[in-house]
């Protein structure tokens, strides 16, 4: 995939995010914001794919499909959106796109999408790269290579799969690779969380509205299985879904055909499902608070993820994985882990699991300067770390100026051998809030911390007069 170059017509937040792991995959990513700026870096880079956002001010995506269509040199385009909607879809793919994807922009997919080839595809389709190009999953444990050895048979079916394991245990991150090695790979990856709405808000997402269906209905909207049809829905923490909307869910995966809130029409659809949960979904049958035939119907192949206490020296095959990751990111020397430092990857419990380990590896990355990683860079004793020395300073009197207080700049912070925790949290969060493309809950999860939280961290922010995605 080395020396590839490929094109985003969007707004900068949209797909800076993805910015470091194009990097780290050789691949050239040119920013327009219009479509001269769009034709004019084709002209003179050949890049092998774009990538469009639907509109933006004083720009459609109609305007570069209609272009892309006269230039049979231009390469294919994909098409981005915030808000999904069937009807833009089948418009889009009428007029030439190659695909028409929700954002926000996941670098799995994009990597999946590239041919194999730089420069203009030709008019032959491209064959997709394999799953193994898409999602890795690390890990030599006999129990992980078991539960993947079972992702891989029942893969190409399209049996439902239960996903099940505690929190942080990768499991969205199996559903896609179930989703990669099958046979809808080329189709859409559509994932929703089903604790993250209230029922009545959850059915719309799923199923879809009609104008006036209720209040702030403004126009029909398409539901997530219909943005799916032909590819695989991910259902995330299955098991908080009210029993009123398990009973709908139970007859779209018997009947293949979903009805759109207030709407009169019947609509099939061709779905594979998959399904997450962090509970123990047995005993919440056992309660009466999960449809037992629904239970059954998910649970047609069990993938139980293990957590990653029980995964042996994969907890240290993982921590040296996200540790070349981020000193990459950050542009930082490699650094190794300590003898007592890789004990304690060992030892330690991971109650947060893989997640965990990936946040706490970031931060012994920033913590470390030149290394090596030692235990004191993973949990914190806010007590024990050292001042800087300007901190040491008389404290101002109560009559003299105060300072206005400032951010460490990131190029300062990451010069030095220690850091402020401060800007250590700051760079941290800002980083993900630019993944996410602003997205606060997104943001906040991935940072294992309360979207209120993360809200009173941005207002701070805002105070500094730093630019918040």
């Amino acid at each position: 995939m080395s020396g590839k170059t490929i094109l985003f017509l969007s707004k900068p937040q949209s797909v800076t995010g993805l910015f470091p792991s194009l990097r780290e995959a050789d691949i050239t990513a040119g920013l327009a914001e219009n479509l001269g700026g769009a034709i004019d870096f084709v002209a003179k880079n050949s890049p092998c794919l774009v990538f469009s956002v639907d509109q933006l001010p004083g720009y459609k995506a109609e305007d570069l499909l209609a272009h892309a269509t006269r230039d049979n040199g231009f390469p294919p385009v994909i098409i981005f959106t915030e808000r999904g909607c069937a009807t833009d879809a089948k418009r889009f793919l009428e007029l030439g796109a190659r695909d028409y994807w929700l954002e926000p922009l996941m670098w799995d997919k994009v990597r999946a999408a590239l041919p194999r080839t730089n420069g203009p595809e030709p008019s032959k389709p491209t064959p997709q790269p394999t799953a193994s190009d898409g999602v890795t999953i690390i890990g030599q444990h006999p129990v992980v290579r078991r539960v993947l050895a079972l992702a891989a048979q029942v893969a190409p079916s399209k049996a439902s799969v239960l996903i099940s394991g505690e929190s942080g245990t990768g499991k969205e991150m199996f559903a896609r690779y179930l989703h990669q090695k099958s046979r809808r790979a080329n189709g859409p990856f559509v994932a929703i969380n089903c604790a993250a709405l209230p029922e009545h808000l959850l059915e719309s997402e799923l199923f879809g509205h009609e104008k006036g269906a209720f209040t702030g209905a403004i126009s029909r909207k398409p539901g997530r299985f219909e943005l799916a049809d032909g590819g695989t829905i991910l259902l995330d923490e299955i098991s908080e879904m009210d029993l009123g909307l398990q009973a709908k869910l139970l007859r779209v995966l018997q009947e293949g055909e979903i009805d759109r809130v207030g709407g009169t029409e019947t609509i099939k659809v061709d779905v594979r499902v998959l399904a997450t949960t962090n509970r123990d979904i047995e005993e919440s049958v056992r309660n009466k608070e999960f449809r037992q035939d629904l239970y059954f119907r998910l649970n047609v192949i069990p993938l139980r993820l293990p957590p990653l206490r029980s995964r042996g020296d994969d907890i240290v095959r993982l921590a040296r994985f996200f540790v070349d990751h981020y000193t990459t990111e950050y542009a930082l020397p490699h650094l190794e882990f300590s003898d007592s430092a890789r004990q304690w990857l060992l030892d330690y419990d991971w109650p947060g699991n893989v997640r965990e380990l990936q946040n706490l590896m970031e931060r012994a990355v920033l913590l470390a300067g030149n290394g090596p990683i030692e235990e004191r860079h993973f949990l914190l004793d806010l007590d024990a770390w050292p001042l800087p020395e300007d901190d040491a300073a008389p404290m101002q009197t109560a009559d003299a100026a105060a300072p206005t207080e400032t951010a460490m700049p990131l190029e300062s912070a990451l010069s030095g051998n220690e850091m402020r925790l401060e800007d250590i949290e700051r760079i941290a969060i800002l980083k993900r809030l630019e993944q996410t493309s602003g997205n606060r809950t997104q943001a906040a999860e991935l940072l294992g911390i309360s979207v209120r939280t993360l809200r009173n961290k941005i207002s701070e922010y805002k105070k500094l007069g730093l630019d918040v995605p």
